[in-house]
């Protein structure tokens, strides 16, 4: 495992790197593999970049956003003007229902309310709005629709692990209760654990992924 020295100049250097960050308001601390993000950022989209850029680093095992999102005055919106264009983006989402999710604005917050079938539809509403000028921050309360599942479920999923080619040595450990999944095991990183959770997420039935991945479970030199 990296030292914490290491994940620390790993990040500022990745941060550094992508041009949709400015790393120069990013403070970056690490303990025990976990990295903690303090400062400020001009946007909810580029606070949401940091924390990604953060956990895409090998050997991170988790990230602490701290990050405050400070709007200038040219990017400054009414809780009105937001809940237009978040109602619009929505509306152009392929993969959304038009009427299924509602977006509700307060003090620059989107409140994400409605029912879908699927995990990838919450994320899909999110990243429908999280771009948007204004936003100060993203709060997703939209519900999973109750579909029938598979009783083989837990198969199916292990299935669809083994035809991705690092996780082909089965390191990953699928549990199941009715519509709630377990994954245990070892990653190498968290953009694999990310991974995993996202592929349990599509079985049909799926309502809750308790993600017990281990990450770093690989050595570095």
């Amino acid at each position: 495992m990296r030292c914490d020295s290491q994940l620390r100049q790993d990040v500022r250097d990745e941060l550094d790197w992508d041009p949709s960050v400015r790393a120069d308001r990013i403070g970056v601390a690490s303990i025990g593999g976990v990295v903690k993000l303090t400062g400020d950022s001009p946007t909810y989209a580029e606070n949401m970049a940091a924390e990604r850029l953060a956990k895409s680093i090998a050997g991170v095992m988790g990230v602490i956003n701290d990050l405050e999102v400070r709007l200038s005055q040219v990017d400054w919106r009414s809780d009105r003007e937001i809940s237009g264009a978040a109602a619009d983006a929505i509306r152009w989402r392929a993969s959304l229902l038009v009427g299924n999710v509602q977006a509700a604005v307060r003090s620059g917050w989107i409140t994400l309310k409605g029912c879908v079938d699927w995990q990838f539809q919450r994320r899909e509403a999110h990243q429908a709005v999280c771009n948007l000028i204004g936003v100060q921050g993203i709060i997703n309360r939209i519900e999973l629709h109750l579909l029938p599942h598979s009783t083989d479920i837990k198969e199916k999923i292990e299935a669809a692990f083994r035809r991705r080619a690092w996780l082909a040595d089965d390191h990953v450990r699928v549990g199941a209760e009715s519509g709630a999944i377990t994954l245990q095991g070892d990653v190498d990183s968290w953009s694999e654990s990310s991974e995993a959770e996202r592929i349990a997420w599509g079985a049909a039935g799926v309502t809750w992924v308790d993600n017990e991945l281990n990450i770093g479970a690989a050595s570095y030199g």
